[in-house]
């Protein structure tokens, strides 16, 4: 089984516990996930199977969106509930006015530091286990960007919000930091995520689901494919004979292409390479220029995905 299962996570898991139960219901080793969550977090983790896993270097995870709970007056050291309290503080203070300005402060691109409870690695050594042995260590802070930032429901202490941000962004520490600025501090108390790059929750589904309808014969029809993973990548189509060659990992020539769009490539752009609307390679130009530059191809990554090219 080759392909993505988009995983609407349940909380507790950790990523590995859902690759762990992917690998034991597909009954296959070959699998992956891309885009870790917290344990407590919900929603969208897309998995790998078989060939999928060797596109998940080419994916397109630059725009995440979460809907989050945050709790105000209270700190704790991971930055969510499940941590020790720090400090409580009065937030009476807070109005809906007021968390609406502070929002508008953190739209665009920030610096952000990562926090301790992280799987970031110092000297090789994650975060969180420093952390747990009670050390804080100094962190680089890390460009990121806040695409929108909305308050959905405001009911204090508790108040839901929806940001869409760039990959790598700790909403822990945002809701943190929001704490910070209002006086009173934050942390977060639920944490869902509804988009990684193409994955959308409308497309989720839960382990559960997906053991029945693995019983019923029927899982791959929620798989997405290589092909449509990649859908950010230019596609170039392959003639039966040229895409022969690139399953044995030849680079073809102008004539092995059925439909050549007048495009310009960058250099070291990529590009993906299909037959039949299945994803044979992924290529990275090795010139800037039109379409004709595609003599200058270089294979990336070949895809074991389908071998009759009638």
């Amino acid at each position: 089984m080759d392909g993505f299962i988009v995983v609407d996570k349940s909380a507790g898991m950790t990523s590995h516990d859902v690759v762990s139960a992917v690998r034991r219901i597909a009954g296959q080793k070959k699998v992956g996930h891309t885009g870790t969550l917290d344990p407590f977090a919900t929603g969208v983790l897309p998995v790998a199977l078989g060939e999928a896993t060797k596109a998940i270097p080419f994916l397109d995870e630059s725009i995440k969106e979460y809907r989050a709970v945050m709790k105000l007056g209270v700190a704790t050291d991971t930055q969510d509930y499940t941590g020790k309290v720090l400090h409580e503080s009065d937030w009476s203070h807070v109005t809906t006015s007021a968390l609406n300005e502070i929002c508008r402060m953190f739209v665009g691109k920030l610096s952000q530091v990562p926090p301790m409870f992280s799987a970031l690695k110092q000297n090789g050594v994650p975060l969180y286990k420093l952390a747990r042995q009670g050390a804080e260590v100094p962190r680089q802070p890390r460009e990121i960007e806040i695409y929108s930032l909305v308050i959905e429901a405001v009911n204090l202490p508790e108040v839901a919000f929806t940001v869409r941000c760039s990959r790598g962004t700790y909403v822990r520490t945002l809701a943190n930091d929001i704490g910070g600025k209002l006086g009173c501090g934050a942390h977060l108390l639920q944490l869902h995520r509804s988009l990684s790059g193409p994955f959308s929750i409308n497309n989720a589904i839960t382990l559960d689901d997906w053991a029945r309808r693995m019983q019923d014969g029927r899982a791959g029809e929620t798989l997405v494919s290589p092909f449509a993973a990649l859908s950010h990548l230019k596609d170039f189509i392959l003639t039966g004979k040229g895409a022969a060659k690139v399953a044995n990992g030849v680079v073809p020539a102008l004539e092995d292409f059925q439909v050549l769009s007048e495009c310009e490539l960058l250099r070291d752009e990529l590009v993906r390479m299909s037959f039949g609307g299945t994803l044979l390679a992924v290529a990275k130009a090795g010139l800037p220029g039109d379409w004709k530059m595609l003599k200058n191809l270089k294979l990336s990554r070949v895809f074991n995905l389908d071998n009759s090219f009638t």
